[in-house]
């Protein structure tokens, strides 16, 4: 099954299960040709429950009109629900909308039933990298690298972009996804799932890698990525909406706002629809 599709049947499944409040407030940063400066990287959706939804602005430049032309107001009181079913469409604004309104669905979810997240778990710390590991980097975690240098572990960095082989000549930087092959260990960030890549790097990794998928985006329930054998999925959570979209806009730091949680597989307990399941 498709990744998308996969996180579309776990939206439909929330979405009979839960009443999922409507948009109150969207933000969208400026359109920036040749790519979005860090601090205007993402968009973010608000229901009226104050639950908030993140999603990249990775968008190519030939689609600035249309993104332009987005108007806040035309979503203000949609069903959420609707835009995350278009999470994985070919059209890059649906996909960019439908990511944020997917993040949005499950944190309502989480935040309406008190979902227990682990929020002390470093996700980074999780893969626990030792001396004789060969860790495997999809897209650069600089936090990670440092602990990499100090434990000894080698170290390989799989980049789309060929400037980052220029830019960091210190690092083993390459294009080759196959050589995730050799990798015992495998940090991915979360972009791997907004641009429909993942299954490809996966597929890459050997059956035994321990695998990790970390990111601002990746605010959702991980059924999708744990059913393909993802170990680790470490996201944020938005614990105050009003304070995060205001943060979001004026282009300052998440901090205050919201909070970094992760889910480990080998300790998940799974969608908590277990009462209506049973029902049927």
């Amino acid at each position: 099954m498709v990744l998308a599709d996969a996180f579309s049947r776990m939206v439909s499944r929330i979405a009979d299960a839960y009443p999922i409040p409507n948009i109150s407030r969207i933000f969208f940063p400026p359109f920036y040709t040749g790519g979005q400066p860090r601090e205007s990287e993402f968009m973010a959706v608000m229901l009226q429950s104050k639950t908030v939804g993140i999603s990249y602005v990775l968008l190519p430049d030939r689609r600035r009109d249309d993104y332009n032309r987005l108007c806040t107001a035309d979503f203000i009181h949609q069903s959420p629900v609707d835009l995350a079913l278009n999470f994985g469409s070919k059209d890059e604004i649906e996909n960019m909308l439908g990511l944020a309104c997917l993040n949005a669905v499950c944190q309502e979810v989480m935040s309406s039933t008190c979902y227990y997240l682990d929020n002390s778990s470093d996700s980074l710390g999780l893969l626990n990298v030792q001396k004789g590991d060969r860790i495997g980097m999809v897209g650069f975690f600089y936090p990670l690298l440092k602990r990499v240098e100090q434990s000894g572990a080698e170290l390989v960095i799989i980049e789309k972009d060929e400037k980052y082989i220029e830019k960091y000549p210190q690092f083993n930087v390459s294009m080759d996804g196959s050589r995730l092959a050799d990798c015992n260990k495998v940090i991915c960030t979360s972009t791997t799932v907004f641009n429909n890549t993942l299954d490809n790097v996966l597929s890459s990794c050997s059956g035994n890698a321990f695998i990790s998928i970390i990111g601002p985006t990746a605010g959702y329930f991980p059924d999708p990525l744990f059913d393909r054998g993802v170990n680790v999925v470490g996201g944020t959570r938005v614990t105050d909406g009003d304070l995060f979209m205001d943060l979001i806009a004026a282009k300052k730091r998440w901090g205050p706002a919201t909070r970094k949680f992760c889910f480990r597989r080998d300790q998940y307990a799974g969608l908590p629809l277990k009462n209506k399941d049973n029902a049927d």
